[in-house]
C-alpha cells in the first residue's frame, strides 16, 4: 500500500503508548513545519488511554480507570485502546487549500466513505463532532471519533475508528461531552473486519481524501 505523492505511510503491527506516540508526533509535526520531514499518515493502536482535548470538562472524566493524558488537539474526552484503529493525519496544509474547517470535513469524509465500503451508512451530525451511524437499536451511536490541532499550518492528531474494541471502557469518560448517545463498533453491527482489512479500505479513498484538501469547503458543505 502507498499513498500519492511524497506522503509517508506508516502502519504500526503493535500497540504504541500515547505518550510515546504524541512525542513522536509533535516532532514530526515541527519538522514538517520545517521542511525538514516528509508528510506522514500514521495508522496504529494505543493501549487502553482516556485522552483530554482542550474544552475537556473536569465533570466528564467518570472513572479513570485508565491513564488520563492531555492530548493539546481540539475536543474533549475520548478514549483510545486496542480494537481501535487511530489515524494520525500529519500534512502540510500551506500546498493546500489553507482550510481548517475544509481539513475535517475531508477527514470526516474519508471515514464515511471507507465504512460505506463495509455497508455501514454513517454520517455528519451538526453540533456533534464524530462519525455517526445506527446502533443495533436504531439509536444514533458514535463510531468514529475526530479531533486535530494545526500548528503552523501542519495538522497533527486525526481520527479513531472502533473496529473491535472493548466498548465497555468508554464507560470511564462522557465521550466528546455527549451524554446522551452511546458509542458503536464494527464488531457490535456485525461486521467482522481485521485492521489489515480496514487499512486497505482506507488507503484505497486516500486520493479523494487528499484531492479534497485542495478545495475551499463551502460554508454549506461544512455543516
Amino acid at each position: 500500500m502507498q499513498l500519492p505523492g511524497d506522503i509517508e505511510l506508516r502502519i504500526e503491527s503493535e500497540p504504541v503508548p500515547y505518550r510515546e506516540a504524541l512525542a513522536a508526533m509533535t516532532g514530526r509535526n515541527a519538522a514538517i513545519a520545517a521542511g525538514e520531514a516528509r508528510e506522514l499518515i500514521w495508522l496504529l493502536e494505543h493501549p487502553p488511554v482516556y485522552t483530554a482535548g482542550t474544552s475537556a470538562a473536569a465533570a466528564e472524566l467518570l472513572d479513570p480507570r485508565f491513564e488520563v493524558v492531555e492530548a493539546g488537539r481540539g475536543g474533549r474526552y475520548t478514549y483510545h485502546g486496542p480494537g481501535q484503529r487511530v489515524g494520525y493525519v500529519l500534512l502540510d496544509l500551506r500546498k493546500r487549500a489553507r482550510d481548517a474547517r475544509g481539513f475535517v470535513h475531508a477527514l470526516e469524509g474519508w471515514v464515511i466513505d471507507t465504512l460505506a465500503g463495509f455497508g455501514v451508512d454513517s454520517f455528519r451530525s451538526e453540533g456533534r463532532i464524530g462519525i455517526w451511524t445506527r446502533d443495533i437499536d436504531g439509536r444514533e451511536a458514535k463510531i468514529g471519533a475526530i479531533g486535530v490541532r494545526i500548528r503552523k499550518w501542519v495538522t497533527m492528531h486525526g481520527f479513531a475508528v472502533n473496529i473491535r474494541p472493548d466498548l465497555s471502557h468508554f464507560g470511564g469518560i462522557v465521550p466528546c461531552g455527549i451524554e446522551e448517545f452511546g458509542v458503536t463498533s464494527l464488531e457490535r453491527l456485525g461486521r467482522a473486519v481485521d485492521f489489515a482489512t480496514w487499512d486497505r479500505a482506507l488507503i484505497d479513498h486516500a486520493p479523494a481524501f487528499l484531492a479534497a484538501l485542495d478545495r475551499p469547503c463551502s460554508r454549506e458543505a461544512a455543516q
